[in-house]
């Protein structure tokens, strides 16, 4: 009896034990869903305290309940990302998440322009227009909050349920209503849909009064082209003889972090490139291990528009005395997200890191300082790097000075 006894015991704890290993097994296809969701969250969010709340108190109200569509699981999908109170932390249904995707693979159809949101109290705000898109045509400029897509407040929608708005057929017209904050005015702007080729480097010889070259390279993004086009930027400038590069980062939003490491491998000799620290408080890193294509002066330029992976560029080139910065404060984020499938086709974007310069600086909400703070007027994008553009005229009258050259010999 007592033989049978345990053996019956030994039996419902196997079918106990089987059942924590394989939760899924009682779930419809929506909890599945979002449990896969909360899954990824709870392995890689870089806040291990969910900001300060039982994230497995969470779940479990969330799976008690039944989630009969896609739209019920959505949207405790994102009241669940609600509750981090991190804007760059996010779900992406499924065309979104394509959408997304596509554009940091070099290509892009909507309006043209990077936003954020610092927290859901605040208005949506441009980071920057993409160069050639409706958006910059319209003059649409860095800080400009948008208020309103057509007929629908933003302070209703997500980040990217906003973004989601502003996409559509080429040839559809939208409206924005936009308040510029220096100008404390309200403005609407009506822009043409288009598609955006993101050609993400443009490199130019530019000849000065005495005879002398500069190299101008303009980055606009990082995405899955930029290390190449940099590349062949820097080896094409170099063999016409510069004296330095102008390297402009000004309103370039960021993308792919493994861009802007190996981008800035071209221009560092082996050391630490950008800082890592987890959820744990372990730190990585990122260096260059080989020598720089070029040692050729530099000169970066940054606005409030260069984010995210312009900082890390630009942070490791002013750390390591690589380059003078010179321009506005930069926007300040300071983390790392990576992008997750779900099983139906959309994803998650989820903050996994905080990053550092080599200098250990945490510039997250706060942004980088340059070397040389120069204000600029607003300009069009034709003037960018010309006579009325103070701030390019800055980075070329460092490179003349006479100390540059002489380091360039």
């Amino acid at each position: 009896m007592t033989k049978r006894f345990v053996c019956i015991s030994l039996f419902l704890l196997y079918l106990f034990c089987a059942g924590l290993q394989s939760p899924a097994l009682a779930f419809t296809g929506e909890q599945q869903l979002f449990n896969e969701a909360w899954q990824v969250v709870s392995q890689s969010y870089v806040d291990n305290s969910f900001n300060h709340q039982d994230w497995r108190a969470m779940r479990r109200e969330v799976l008690a309940q039944p989630l009969n569509d896609s739209q019920q699981t959505y949207a405790a999908i994102q009241k669940m990302l609600h509750s981090l109170d991190d804007p760059f932390t996010r779900f992406l249904p499924p065309a979104q998440y394509e959408s997304l995707q596509t554009s940091t693979a070099g290509e892009l159809t909507g309006v043209g322009l990077q936003i954020t949101r610092n927290s859901d109290a605040e208005p949506i705000e441009v980071i920057s227009p993409i160069e050639g898109s409706p958006a910059a045509a319209a003059d649409l400029q860095p800080a400009d909050q948008i208020l309103q897509i057509d007929q629908t407040q933003t302070k209703d929608l997500t980040l990217d349920q906003s973004a989601e708005l502003m996409r559509g057929p080429v040839g559809s017209r939208v409206i924005l209503k936009v308040r510029r904050p220096d100008l404390d005015k309200i403005l609407e702007v009506g822009l043409t849909r288009d598609r955006i080729a993101i050609n993400p480097v443009k490199s130019e010889l530019k000849v000065q009064p005495d005879g002398s070259q500069v190299g101008y390279i303009r980055l606009r993004q990082f995405n899955a082209n930029a290390t190449r086009e940099m590349e062949m930027a820097i080896r094409d400038l170099q063999r016409q003889g510069v004296i330095g590069y102008v390297l402009d980062l000004r309103n370039n939003p960021g993308g792919l972090l493994q861009a802007g490491v190996e981008i800035a491998r071209l221009w560092l000799d082996p050391g630490p490139i950008v800082y890592t620290v987890d959820r744990q408080g372990i730190q990585g890193s990122f260096d260059a291990q080989a020598s720089a294509l070029t040692h050729t002066p530099l000169v970066v330029l940054v606005n409030r528009g260069s984010a995210s992976a312009s900082e890390i560029l630009a942070g490791a080139l002013q750390d390591t005395g690589r380059a003078q910065l010179i321009g506005e404060q930069t926007f300040g984020k300071g983390s790392i997200q990576s992008l997750f499938d779900l099983s139906d086709g959309s994803g998650l974007a989820v903050t996994i890191a905080r990053y550092e310069t080599p200098n250990h600086r945490n510039i997250n909400k706060v942004g980088i300082k340059p070397d040389q703070i120069v204000k600029q007027s607003p300009i069009t994008a034709s003037q960018v790097a010309t006579d009325v553009d103070a701030q390019y005229q800055a980075a070329v009258d460092v490179l003349r000075q006479p100390s540059a050259i002489a380091s360039a010999a």
